[in-house]
């Protein structure tokens, strides 16, 4: 089974990005993703941390915008409308979900489309599945579709099994699947017969957030497997495969940790240098 890592695909979007930002900074800009945080959660400042070190590698910055716990919304909310008017600001990155007292679905509509690069918003969403090439499509789905790309993974006529259903992943992830010409079945921890229909796929993408709930018994023999899953189970971190299970079946998987979620920071890093770039013409 070959064994898809992200780091290459990471590496392959530096490079795409470092043309285009010299291009920018020629205009004098430099592409700055503001990250909008509300307290000190541990997997929150995780991300941020490898969102610094992916954006430093390639001099594009990060401005973290740090609320307390109890934050009073109207001053959540006014922050997020000084980075829509801030010109140095090209991208937006609110950490969700937000404390229970504020309303999160009113707050992410204030987002200015043009630099919501993680498709928070309803007119990206709308965008995403609608494939009308407008605003920005959601990081992670478009991380799997980076990985695609990369290994050469042609998906024209192929039968797709997407397992799971979120309007982060399962959802727009099928919609893009589609505009590539795959036949998608969309897939849940409710599905009846779940294993027979992954067995039928020729692509699997696990997205349900349930640790190690594909294993070898739901694969058929050379599928290929994304697994988007991020589960800790015991201290340690694993996806929704049983990747040791799948290796004597599927012709090549991703890992986790290591795979797909290599990628997505590297993807908000494309869509903030594009929307820098949309925003200079």
């Amino acid at each position: 089974m070959e064994e898809m890592r992200g780091m290459p695909v990471v590496k392959h979007i530096a490079e795409d990005v470092t043309g285009r930002m010299e291009a920018l900074a020629k205009k004098g800009i430099v592409p700055t993703l503001a990250v909008i945080r509300v307290g000190e959660r541990e997997d929150d400042l995780s991300y941020e941390r490898g969102l610094m070190k992916r954006f430093g590698s390639v001099n594009a910055k990060v401005v973290s915008k740090v609320l307390p716990q109890g934050v009073d919304e109207e001053e959540l909310i006014d922050l997020l409308l000084e980075c829509n008017r801030d010109e140095n600001i090209h991208g937006i990155l609110l950490f969700r979900p937000l404390p229970k007292h504020l309303d999160e679905k009113k707050i992410v509509e204030l987002v200015d489309p043009r630099k919501d690069v993680d498709c928070m918003c309803l007119t990206n969403i709308a965008h995403t599945f609608t494939q009308s090439g407008l605003g920005h499509e959601p990081c992670t789905p478009s991380a799997v579709i980076e990985m695609m790309d990369f290994y050469g993974i042609d998906l024209t006529g192929k039968k797709v099994v997407v397992v799971g259903r979120s309007m982060v992943v399962g959802k727009p992830m099928a919609m893009m699947l589609l505009k590539r010409n795959a036949t998608v079945t969309i897939c849940h921890t409710k599905t009846k017969d779940l294993k027979n229909e992954c067995r039928q796929a020729d692509i699997i993408v696990a997205c349900a957030g349930v640790a190690g709930m594909i294993d070898d018994s739901y694969i058929s023999e050379g599928a290929i497997v994304f697994d988007v899953g991020i589960n800790v189970v015991d201290g340690k971190l694993c996806g929704d495969v049983k990747y040791e299970s799948i290796s004597g079946t599927a012709s090549k998987a991703t890992p986790v940790p290591g795979g797909v979620g290599t990628v997505t920071t590297s993807v908000l890093l494309k869509h903030t240098v594009r929307a820098a770039e949309q925003m200079s013409e």
